[in-house]
Protein backbone atom coordinates (compact mmCIF):
# COMPACT_ATOMS: atom_id res chain seq x y z
CA UNK A 1 0.00 0.00 0.00
CA UNK A 2 1.62 3.25 -1.15
CA UNK A 3 0.84 6.94 -0.81
CA UNK A 4 1.25 9.95 -3.06
CA UNK A 5 4.27 10.93 -1.00
CA UNK A 6 6.27 7.72 -1.04
CA UNK A 7 6.07 4.34 0.64
CA UNK A 8 4.43 3.55 3.96
CA UNK A 9 7.74 3.98 5.76
CA UNK A 10 7.90 7.75 5.29
CA UNK A 11 4.73 8.90 3.51
CA UNK A 12 1.88 10.27 5.65
CA UNK A 13 -1.62 10.71 4.23
CA UNK A 14 -3.20 14.06 5.12
CA UNK A 15 -6.93 13.55 5.71
CA UNK A 16 -8.63 16.95 5.96
CA UNK A 17 -11.96 17.09 7.79
CA UNK A 18 -12.48 20.88 7.78
CA UNK A 19 -15.72 20.46 5.81
CA UNK A 20 -17.08 17.82 8.22
CA UNK A 21 -15.63 17.94 11.74
CA UNK A 22 -14.54 21.56 11.27
CA UNK A 23 -18.01 22.69 10.27
CA UNK A 24 -19.43 21.06 13.41
CA UNK A 25 -17.75 23.85 15.40
CA UNK A 26 -20.66 25.98 16.75
CA UNK A 27 -21.20 28.98 14.46
CA UNK A 28 -18.77 27.77 11.74
CA UNK A 29 -21.44 26.74 9.22
CA UNK A 30 -20.54 27.26 5.56
CA UNK A 31 -22.83 27.79 2.58
CA UNK A 32 -22.85 25.37 -0.35
CA UNK A 33 -20.73 27.69 -2.50
CA UNK A 34 -18.24 28.25 0.33
CA UNK A 35 -17.80 24.50 0.82
CA UNK A 36 -17.03 24.08 -2.87
CA UNK A 37 -14.48 26.89 -2.72
CA UNK A 38 -12.72 25.40 0.30
CA UNK A 39 -12.72 21.91 -1.25
CA UNK A 40 -11.20 23.24 -4.48
CA UNK A 41 -8.36 24.89 -2.55
CA UNK A 42 -7.73 21.75 -0.44
CA UNK A 43 -7.56 19.67 -3.62
CA UNK A 44 -5.13 22.11 -5.22
CA UNK A 45 -3.03 22.27 -2.04
CA UNK A 46 -2.31 18.54 -2.11
CA UNK A 47 -4.65 17.15 0.55
CA UNK A 48 -4.81 13.37 0.01
CA UNK A 49 -8.30 12.75 1.42
CA UNK A 50 -11.06 15.36 1.78
CA UNK A 51 -13.83 14.39 4.19
CA UNK A 52 -16.48 16.45 2.44
CA UNK A 53 -19.34 16.02 4.89
CA UNK A 54 -21.93 13.81 6.58
CA UNK A 55 -24.38 13.03 3.71
CA UNK A 56 -27.21 11.66 5.88
CA UNK A 57 -27.24 14.80 8.06
CA UNK A 58 -29.18 16.97 5.59
CA UNK A 59 -30.02 17.50 1.94
CA UNK A 60 -27.52 20.36 1.93
CA UNK A 61 -24.72 18.15 3.22
CA UNK A 62 -25.54 15.48 0.64
CA UNK A 63 -25.55 18.03 -2.19
CA UNK A 64 -22.20 19.50 -1.11
CA UNK A 65 -20.49 16.10 -0.85
CA UNK A 66 -21.95 15.03 -4.19
CA UNK A 67 -20.83 18.20 -5.98
CA UNK A 68 -17.34 18.07 -4.45
CA UNK A 69 -17.10 14.44 -5.61
CA UNK A 70 -17.88 15.58 -9.15
CA UNK A 71 -15.31 18.39 -9.13
CA UNK A 72 -12.31 16.86 -7.33
CA UNK A 73 -9.27 16.37 -9.53
CA UNK A 74 -6.73 14.72 -7.24
CA UNK A 75 -8.00 14.01 -3.73
CA UNK A 76 -9.95 11.00 -2.50
CA UNK A 77 -13.43 12.25 -1.57
CA UNK A 78 -14.74 10.77 1.65
CA UNK A 79 -18.14 10.85 3.33
CA UNK A 80 -18.90 10.00 6.96
CA UNK A 81 -21.59 7.57 8.07
CA UNK A 82 -22.76 5.96 11.28
CA UNK A 83 -23.27 2.20 11.62
CA UNK A 84 -26.79 2.46 10.17
CA UNK A 85 -27.35 0.83 6.74
CA UNK A 86 -29.26 3.94 5.60
CA UNK A 87 -26.30 6.14 6.57
CA UNK A 88 -23.85 3.97 4.65
CA UNK A 89 -26.04 3.73 1.53
CA UNK A 90 -26.65 7.50 1.52
CA UNK A 91 -22.93 8.14 1.90
CA UNK A 92 -22.14 5.79 -1.00
CA UNK A 93 -24.64 7.62 -3.20
CA UNK A 94 -23.11 11.01 -2.37
CA UNK A 95 -19.50 10.05 -3.17
CA UNK A 96 -20.34 7.95 -6.24
CA UNK A 97 -19.26 10.58 -8.87
CA UNK A 98 -15.72 10.88 -7.43
CA UNK A 99 -12.76 9.53 -9.39
CA UNK A 100 -11.53 8.11 -6.07
CA UNK A 101 -13.87 7.75 -3.10
CA UNK A 102 -13.99 6.44 0.46
CA UNK A 103 -16.68 5.62 3.01
CA UNK A 104 -15.72 6.48 6.59
CA UNK A 105 -17.95 4.67 9.06
CA UNK A 106 -17.71 4.67 12.84
CA UNK A 107 -19.19 3.36 16.06
CA UNK A 108 -18.46 4.04 19.73
CA UNK A 109 -16.42 1.42 21.60
CA UNK A 110 -15.76 2.92 25.06
CA UNK A 111 -17.76 1.69 28.07
CA UNK A 112 -19.26 5.14 28.75
CA UNK A 113 -20.34 5.58 25.11
CA UNK A 114 -21.76 2.07 24.77
CA UNK A 115 -23.74 2.34 28.01
CA UNK A 116 -25.11 5.86 27.79
CA UNK A 117 -24.97 6.82 24.11
CA UNK A 118 -25.59 3.57 22.23
CA UNK A 119 -27.26 1.69 25.08
CA UNK A 120 -25.85 -1.53 23.66
CA UNK A 121 -23.79 -4.38 25.04
CA UNK A 122 -20.22 -4.98 23.80
CA UNK A 123 -21.20 -8.11 21.84
CA UNK A 124 -23.88 -6.10 20.00
CA UNK A 125 -21.37 -3.38 19.09
CA UNK A 126 -18.91 -6.01 17.86
CA UNK A 127 -21.58 -7.48 15.58
CA UNK A 128 -22.37 -3.99 14.27
CA UNK A 129 -18.69 -3.39 13.39
CA UNK A 130 -18.70 -6.41 11.08
CA UNK A 131 -22.07 -5.48 9.59
CA UNK A 132 -21.25 -1.82 8.90
CA UNK A 133 -17.85 -2.47 7.33
CA UNK A 134 -19.24 -5.30 5.22
CA UNK A 135 -22.03 -3.09 3.92
CA UNK A 136 -19.63 -0.21 3.18
CA UNK A 137 -17.25 -2.60 1.43
CA UNK A 138 -20.12 -3.60 -0.83
CA UNK A 139 -20.06 -0.04 -2.22
CA UNK A 140 -16.30 0.67 -2.42
CA UNK A 141 -12.97 -1.04 -1.84
CA UNK A 142 -11.77 2.02 0.16
CA UNK A 143 -13.38 1.79 3.62
CA UNK A 144 -12.22 3.50 6.78
CA UNK A 145 -13.50 2.33 10.15
CA UNK A 146 -13.23 4.39 13.35
CA UNK A 147 -13.56 3.31 16.97
CA UNK A 148 -15.16 6.42 18.43
CA UNK A 149 -13.63 7.27 21.83
CA UNK A 150 -10.89 4.69 21.20
CA UNK A 151 -8.59 6.24 23.80
CA UNK A 152 -11.08 5.43 26.59
CA UNK A 153 -11.86 1.95 25.28
CA UNK A 154 -10.76 -1.21 27.07
CA UNK A 155 -7.75 -2.60 25.20
CA UNK A 156 -9.03 -6.15 24.77
CA UNK A 157 -12.34 -4.98 23.34
CA UNK A 158 -10.65 -2.39 21.09
CA UNK A 159 -8.42 -5.11 19.60
CA UNK A 160 -11.43 -7.36 18.99
CA UNK A 161 -13.27 -4.54 17.19
CA UNK A 162 -10.25 -3.63 15.05
CA UNK A 163 -9.76 -7.30 14.16
CA UNK A 164 -13.43 -7.56 13.14
CA UNK A 165 -13.19 -4.42 11.00
CA UNK A 166 -10.09 -5.69 9.19
CA UNK A 167 -11.66 -9.12 8.63
CA UNK A 168 -14.78 -7.42 7.15
CA UNK A 169 -12.66 -5.47 4.65
CA UNK A 170 -11.66 -2.12 6.19
CA UNK A 171 -8.54 -0.65 4.57
CA UNK A 172 -7.94 2.16 7.08
CA UNK A 173 -8.34 1.88 10.85
CA UNK A 174 -8.74 5.10 12.83
CA UNK A 175 -8.15 5.24 16.60
CA UNK A 176 -9.53 8.70 17.48
CA UNK A 177 -8.93 10.62 20.68
CA UNK A 178 -12.52 11.83 20.43
CA UNK A 179 -12.55 13.85 23.65
CA UNK A 180 -8.94 15.08 23.70
CA UNK A 181 -8.11 13.02 26.77
CA UNK A 182 -4.91 11.12 26.00
CA UNK A 183 -1.23 12.18 26.24
CA UNK A 184 1.41 11.65 23.53
CA UNK A 185 3.16 8.82 25.37
CA UNK A 186 -0.13 6.99 25.95
CA UNK A 187 -1.25 7.46 22.32
CA UNK A 188 2.10 6.12 21.07
CA UNK A 189 1.71 3.05 23.29
CA UNK A 190 -1.93 2.53 22.21
CA UNK A 191 -0.99 2.26 18.53
CA UNK A 192 1.91 -0.09 19.23
CA UNK A 193 -0.36 -2.28 21.34
CA UNK A 194 -3.07 -2.56 18.68
CA UNK A 195 -0.63 -3.09 15.81
CA UNK A 196 1.22 -5.82 17.70
CA UNK A 197 -1.83 -7.66 19.02
CA UNK A 198 -4.31 -7.56 16.12
CA UNK A 199 -3.87 -10.19 13.38
CA UNK A 200 -3.29 -8.74 9.89
CA UNK A 201 -2.76 -5.24 11.29
CA UNK A 202 0.10 -4.81 8.83
CA UNK A 203 -2.31 -5.06 5.90
CA UNK A 204 -4.15 -1.80 6.70
CA UNK A 205 -3.23 1.81 7.24
CA UNK A 206 -3.73 3.21 10.74
CA UNK A 207 -4.92 6.77 11.30
CA UNK A 208 -4.90 9.39 14.05
CA UNK A 209 -7.77 11.78 14.81
CA UNK A 210 -7.08 14.01 17.80
CA UNK A 211 -9.10 16.71 19.52
CA UNK A 212 -7.48 19.61 21.32
CA UNK A 213 -9.29 19.73 24.68
CA UNK A 214 -5.96 19.64 26.55
CA UNK A 215 -3.98 21.42 23.81
CA UNK A 216 -2.27 18.14 22.81
CA UNK A 217 -3.91 17.36 19.46
CA UNK A 218 -0.86 18.01 17.26
CA UNK A 219 1.57 16.38 19.70
CA UNK A 220 -0.68 13.32 19.98
CA UNK A 221 -1.05 13.05 16.19
CA UNK A 222 2.72 13.09 15.71
CA UNK A 223 3.12 10.51 18.48
CA UNK A 224 0.71 8.24 16.60
CA UNK A 225 2.78 8.60 13.43
CA UNK A 226 5.97 7.76 15.32
CA UNK A 227 4.23 4.57 16.46
CA UNK A 228 3.36 3.60 12.89
CA UNK A 229 0.15 5.43 11.90
CA UNK A 230 0.39 6.71 8.34
CA UNK A 231 -2.66 8.94 8.14
CA UNK A 232 -3.42 12.07 10.16
CA UNK A 233 -6.93 13.54 10.32
CA UNK A 234 -6.84 17.31 10.83
CA UNK A 235 -8.44 20.66 9.92
CA UNK A 236 -7.37 24.06 8.65
CA UNK A 237 -6.78 26.41 11.61
CA UNK A 238 -7.57 23.47 13.92
CA UNK A 239 -11.31 24.26 13.88
CA UNK A 240 -13.73 21.61 15.12
CA UNK A 241 -15.88 20.43 17.99
CA UNK A 242 -15.23 22.08 21.39
CA UNK A 243 -11.53 23.12 21.48
CA UNK A 244 -11.00 21.94 17.90
CA UNK A 245 -8.93 19.37 16.04
CA UNK A 246 -5.26 18.91 15.24
CA UNK A 247 -4.24 21.83 12.99
CA UNK A 248 -3.17 20.78 9.49
CA UNK A 249 -0.71 23.64 9.09
CA UNK A 250 1.07 22.83 12.36
CA UNK A 251 1.41 19.14 11.51
CA UNK A 252 2.75 19.78 8.02
CA UNK A 253 5.32 22.36 9.14
CA UNK A 254 6.41 20.30 12.16
CA UNK A 255 7.36 17.50 9.79
CA UNK A 256 9.00 19.89 7.36
CA UNK A 257 11.02 21.96 9.84
CA UNK A 258 11.93 19.06 12.16
CA UNK A 259 12.36 16.37 9.55
CA UNK A 260 15.48 15.28 11.45
CA UNK A 261 13.34 13.84 14.25
CA UNK A 262 10.05 13.52 12.30
CA UNK A 263 11.34 11.91 9.05
CA UNK A 264 7.99 11.81 7.27
CA UNK A 265 6.70 13.33 4.04
CA UNK A 266 3.37 14.81 2.98
CA UNK A 267 2.08 15.97 -0.39
CA UNK A 268 0.94 19.35 0.95
CA UNK A 269 2.15 22.50 -0.83
CA UNK A 270 3.10 24.44 2.28
CA UNK A 271 3.20 27.78 0.43
CA UNK A 272 -0.62 27.60 0.26
CA UNK A 273 -1.14 27.24 4.03
CA UNK A 274 -1.68 30.94 4.74
CA UNK A 275 -4.10 31.25 1.84
CA UNK A 276 -6.09 28.24 3.10
CA UNK A 277 -6.14 29.66 6.63
CA UNK A 278 -7.49 32.99 5.44
CA UNK A 279 -10.17 31.39 3.28
CA UNK A 280 -11.47 29.13 6.06
CA UNK A 281 -11.42 32.04 8.51
CA UNK A 282 -13.38 34.19 6.05
CA UNK A 283 -16.11 31.66 5.20
CA UNK A 284 -16.63 30.56 8.81
CA UNK A 285 -16.22 34.05 10.33
CA UNK A 286 -13.87 32.46 12.86
CA UNK A 287 -10.86 34.76 13.41
CA UNK A 288 -7.41 33.21 13.68
CA UNK A 289 -5.77 34.14 16.98
CA UNK A 290 -2.88 36.54 16.49
CA UNK A 291 -0.30 34.22 18.07
CA UNK A 292 -1.54 31.08 16.26
CA UNK A 293 1.39 28.93 15.14
CA UNK A 294 2.29 29.07 11.42
CA UNK A 295 -0.63 31.21 10.17
CA UNK A 296 -1.29 33.73 12.96
CA UNK A 297 -0.84 37.44 12.32
CA UNK A 298 2.11 37.54 14.72
CA UNK A 299 3.69 34.24 13.65
CA UNK A 300 6.50 36.18 11.91
CA UNK A 301 6.23 39.49 13.79
CA UNK A 302 9.07 40.83 15.94
CA UNK A 303 8.56 43.81 18.27
CA UNK A 304 11.25 43.35 20.91
CA UNK A 305 14.32 45.47 20.25
CA UNK A 306 16.60 42.51 20.95
CA UNK A 307 14.67 40.33 18.51
CA UNK A 308 14.63 43.05 15.86
CA UNK A 309 18.39 43.50 16.18
CA UNK A 310 18.92 39.77 15.78
CA UNK A 311 16.58 39.59 12.77
CA UNK A 312 18.43 42.43 11.03
CA UNK A 313 21.69 40.56 11.45
CA UNK A 314 20.37 37.11 10.45
CA UNK A 315 16.76 35.95 10.16
CA UNK A 316 17.51 32.53 11.63
CA UNK A 317 18.33 34.07 15.00
CA UNK A 318 14.59 34.17 15.75
CA UNK A 319 12.84 32.40 12.85
CA UNK A 320 12.96 28.63 12.39
CA UNK A 321 11.16 28.85 9.03
CA UNK A 322 10.64 31.58 6.45
CA UNK A 323 7.31 33.37 6.00
CA UNK A 324 7.50 32.47 2.31
CA UNK A 325 7.53 28.74 3.14
CA UNK A 326 3.94 29.00 4.41
CA UNK A 327 2.78 31.58 1.87
CA UNK A 328 3.10 34.61 4.17
CA UNK A 329 5.03 37.86 3.65
CA UNK A 330 7.37 39.58 6.08
CA UNK A 331 6.52 43.13 5.13
CA UNK A 332 3.31 45.09 5.53
CA UNK A 333 3.61 47.44 2.58
CA UNK A 334 1.58 50.61 2.99
CA UNK A 335 -0.93 51.33 0.24
CA UNK A 336 -3.09 54.40 -0.16
CA UNK A 337 -5.47 56.31 -2.41
CA UNK A 338 -2.79 56.84 -5.06
CA UNK A 339 -2.24 53.11 -5.56
CA UNK A 340 -3.45 51.82 -8.91
CA UNK A 341 -5.26 48.69 -9.97
CA UNK A 342 -2.03 46.89 -10.92
CA UNK A 343 -0.52 47.48 -7.49
CA UNK A 344 -3.75 46.35 -5.85
CA UNK A 345 -3.82 43.12 -7.86
CA UNK A 346 -0.16 42.46 -7.02
CA UNK A 347 -0.85 43.03 -3.34
CA UNK A 348 -3.77 40.58 -3.46
CA UNK A 349 -1.51 37.96 -5.06
CA UNK A 350 1.09 38.50 -2.34
CA UNK A 351 -1.58 37.99 0.30
CA UNK A 352 -2.73 34.75 -1.36
CA UNK A 353 -6.02 35.94 -2.90
CA UNK A 354 -7.25 35.09 -6.39
CA UNK A 355 -10.52 36.86 -7.25
CA UNK A 356 -12.78 36.68 -10.27
CA UNK A 357 -13.20 39.80 -12.44
CA UNK A 358 -16.42 40.95 -10.76
CA UNK A 359 -15.11 40.29 -7.25
CA UNK A 360 -11.88 42.09 -8.12
CA UNK A 361 -13.72 45.13 -9.43
CA UNK A 362 -15.94 45.33 -6.34
CA UNK A 363 -12.96 44.89 -4.04
CA UNK A 364 -10.99 47.62 -5.84
CA UNK A 365 -13.90 50.07 -5.57
CA UNK A 366 -14.17 49.35 -1.84
CA UNK A 367 -10.40 49.70 -1.47
CA UNK A 368 -10.49 53.17 -3.07
CA UNK A 369 -13.38 54.20 -0.83
CA UNK A 370 -11.43 53.00 2.21
CA UNK A 371 -8.29 54.82 1.06
CA UNK A 372 -10.22 58.10 0.96
CA UNK A 373 -11.14 57.65 4.63
CA UNK A 374 -7.89 56.17 5.95
CA UNK A 375 -4.40 57.65 5.70
CA UNK A 376 -2.53 54.33 5.60
CA UNK A 377 -3.81 51.03 4.23
CA UNK A 378 -2.10 47.98 5.71
CA UNK A 379 -2.14 44.33 4.67
CA UNK A 380 -4.63 43.57 7.44
CA UNK A 381 -7.02 46.24 6.08
CA UNK A 382 -6.94 44.68 2.62
CA UNK A 383 -7.38 41.17 4.05
CA UNK A 384 -10.44 42.29 6.03
CA UNK A 385 -11.87 44.01 2.96
CA UNK A 386 -11.39 41.02 0.64
CA UNK A 387 -12.53 38.49 3.24
CA UNK A 388 -15.85 40.34 3.37
CA UNK A 389 -16.03 40.24 -0.43
CA UNK A 390 -15.54 36.46 -0.42
CA UNK A 391 -17.78 35.75 2.54
CA UNK A 392 -20.71 37.85 1.28
CA UNK A 393 -20.48 37.23 -2.48
CA UNK A 394 -23.68 35.15 -2.49
CA UNK A 395 -25.66 37.09 0.11
CA UNK A 396 -29.38 37.62 -0.43
CA UNK A 397 -29.45 40.71 1.80
CA UNK A 398 -27.11 43.61 1.00
CA UNK A 399 -26.80 47.01 2.65
CA UNK A 400 -27.34 49.97 0.33
CA UNK A 401 -27.07 52.91 2.75
CA UNK A 402 -27.11 53.79 6.43
CA UNK A 403 -27.63 57.08 8.22
CA UNK A 404 -27.41 57.28 12.00
CA UNK A 405 -28.20 60.18 14.35
CA UNK A 406 -26.63 59.79 17.80
CA UNK A 407 -25.38 61.86 20.71
CA UNK A 408 -26.39 62.99 24.18
CA UNK A 409 -29.49 64.91 23.09
CA UNK A 410 -31.24 61.90 21.53
CA UNK A 411 -33.22 60.18 20.30
CA UNK A 412 -30.82 57.87 18.51
CA UNK A 413 -32.23 56.98 15.09
CA UNK A 414 -31.14 54.86 12.16
CA UNK A 415 -32.29 55.06 8.55
CA UNK A 416 -31.35 51.89 6.70
CA UNK A 417 -31.84 50.80 3.09
CA UNK A 418 -31.37 47.15 2.09
CA UNK A 419 -31.38 45.18 -1.14
CA UNK A 420 -33.37 42.03 -0.32
CA UNK A 421 -33.36 39.53 -3.20
CA UNK A 422 -33.09 42.48 -5.63
CA UNK A 423 -35.85 44.54 -4.00
CA UNK A 424 -34.94 47.80 -2.23
CA UNK A 425 -36.54 48.54 1.15
CA UNK A 426 -35.97 51.32 3.71
CA UNK A 427 -36.79 51.65 7.40
CA UNK A 428 -36.26 54.35 10.04
CA UNK A 429 -36.16 53.31 13.68
CA UNK A 430 -35.40 54.71 17.13
CA UNK A 431 -33.31 52.75 19.61
CA UNK A 432 -31.60 52.83 22.97
CA UNK A 433 -28.33 53.92 21.37
CA UNK A 434 -27.21 53.93 17.71
CA UNK A 435 -26.38 50.20 17.50
CA UNK A 436 -29.75 49.25 18.95
CA UNK A 437 -31.44 51.55 16.42
CA UNK A 438 -29.55 49.88 13.54
CA UNK A 439 -30.42 46.38 14.67
CA UNK A 440 -34.08 47.35 15.09
CA UNK A 441 -34.09 48.70 11.52
CA UNK A 442 -32.73 45.38 10.28
CA UNK A 443 -35.38 43.56 12.34
CA UNK A 444 -38.11 45.67 10.74
CA UNK A 445 -36.88 45.02 7.20
CA UNK A 446 -36.04 41.36 7.76
CA UNK A 447 -38.44 40.00 10.40
CA UNK A 448 -36.79 37.21 12.38
CA UNK A 449 -36.68 35.56 15.77
CA UNK A 450 -32.92 35.04 15.98
CA UNK A 451 -31.26 35.90 19.29
CA UNK A 452 -28.16 38.12 19.46
CA UNK A 453 -25.60 36.13 21.47
CA UNK A 454 -22.44 38.16 20.82
CA UNK A 455 -21.55 41.68 19.72
CA UNK A 456 -17.82 42.35 19.72
CA UNK A 457 -15.70 45.20 18.33
CA UNK A 458 -11.96 45.41 17.81
CA UNK A 459 -9.58 47.42 15.62
CA UNK A 460 -8.10 45.75 12.54
CA UNK A 461 -4.92 47.85 12.73
CA UNK A 462 -3.41 50.47 15.01
CA UNK A 463 -4.11 54.20 14.88
CA UNK A 464 -7.06 56.52 15.30
CA UNK A 465 -8.18 55.87 11.71
CA UNK A 466 -8.11 52.08 12.08
CA UNK A 467 -10.92 50.02 10.64
CA UNK A 468 -13.35 48.58 13.14
CA UNK A 469 -14.06 44.87 12.84
CA UNK A 470 -17.34 43.79 14.41
CA UNK A 471 -18.32 40.19 15.14
CA UNK A 472 -21.98 39.26 15.57
CA UNK A 473 -23.28 35.86 16.64
CA UNK A 474 -26.95 34.98 16.12
CA UNK A 475 -28.82 31.83 17.09
CA UNK A 476 -32.23 30.35 16.50
CA UNK A 477 -33.78 27.01 17.35
CA UNK A 478 -31.86 25.29 14.54
CA UNK A 479 -28.31 26.66 14.57
CA UNK A 480 -25.81 29.30 15.67
CA UNK A 481 -23.89 31.43 13.16
CA UNK A 482 -21.29 34.19 13.30
CA UNK A 483 -20.27 36.89 10.85
CA UNK A 484 -17.80 39.76 10.73
CA UNK A 485 -18.05 43.25 9.27
CA UNK A 486 -15.22 45.75 8.81
CA UNK A 487 -15.38 49.47 8.11
CA UNK A 488 -13.75 52.69 9.37
CA UNK A 489 -17.20 53.54 10.75
CA UNK A 490 -17.99 51.21 13.66
CA UNK A 491 -21.75 51.60 13.13
CA UNK A 492 -21.49 50.61 9.47
CA UNK A 493 -19.33 47.63 10.46
CA UNK A 494 -22.00 46.66 13.02
CA UNK A 495 -24.72 46.68 10.37
CA UNK A 496 -22.56 44.64 7.98
CA UNK A 497 -21.84 42.02 10.64
CA UNK A 498 -25.50 41.64 11.68
CA UNK A 499 -26.66 41.41 8.05
CA UNK A 500 -23.90 38.89 7.35
CA UNK A 501 -25.10 36.69 10.19
CA UNK A 502 -28.68 36.90 8.95
CA UNK A 503 -27.53 35.81 5.49
CA UNK A 504 -25.88 32.76 7.05
CA UNK A 505 -29.10 31.88 8.86
CA UNK A 506 -31.02 32.26 5.59
CA UNK A 507 -28.58 29.92 3.89
CA UNK A 508 -29.40 27.27 6.50
CA UNK A 509 -33.15 27.80 6.42
CA UNK A 510 -35.32 25.20 4.75
CA UNK A 511 -38.11 27.70 4.21
CA UNK A 512 -38.75 28.65 0.57
CA UNK A 513 -38.84 32.42 0.26
CA UNK A 514 -40.36 34.06 -2.78
CA UNK A 515 -38.62 37.05 -4.29
CA UNK A 516 -41.72 39.15 -3.72
CA UNK A 517 -41.56 38.56 0.03
CA UNK A 518 -38.91 39.64 2.54
CA UNK A 519 -36.88 36.63 3.70
CA UNK A 520 -37.90 35.21 7.03
CA UNK A 521 -35.61 33.63 9.59
CA UNK A 522 -37.29 31.56 12.28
Amino acid sequence: MTTQTGNDKDGVIIFDTTLRDGEQCPGATMTHEEKLEVAELLDEMGVDVIEAGFPIASEGDFAAVNEIAKRAKNAVICGLSRASPKDIDRCAEAIKPAQRSRIHTFISTSPVHMQFKLQKAPHEVLEMVTAQVTRARGHTDNVEWSAEDATRTEHDFLCRCVEAAIRAGATTINLPDTVGYITPEEYFTLFLMVMNRVPNASTVRFSTHCHNDLGLAVANSLAGVRAGARQIECTINGIGERAGNAALEEIVMAMKVRNDVLPYLTAIRSTMLTRASKLVSAVTSFPVQYNKAIVGRNAFAHESGIHQDGMLKHTQTYEIMTPESVGAKQSSLVMGKHSGRHAFVKKLEELGYKLGDNQLEDAFVRFKALADKKKHIYDEDIAALVDQEIAHAHDRIKMLSLTVIAGTMGPQTATLSLDIDGKHSTAQTVGNGPVDAIFKAIQELVPHEAKLELYQVHAVTEGLDAQAEVTVRLSNENCTVSAKGADPDTLVASAKAYIGALNRLLARSVRVVHSTEPPEVK
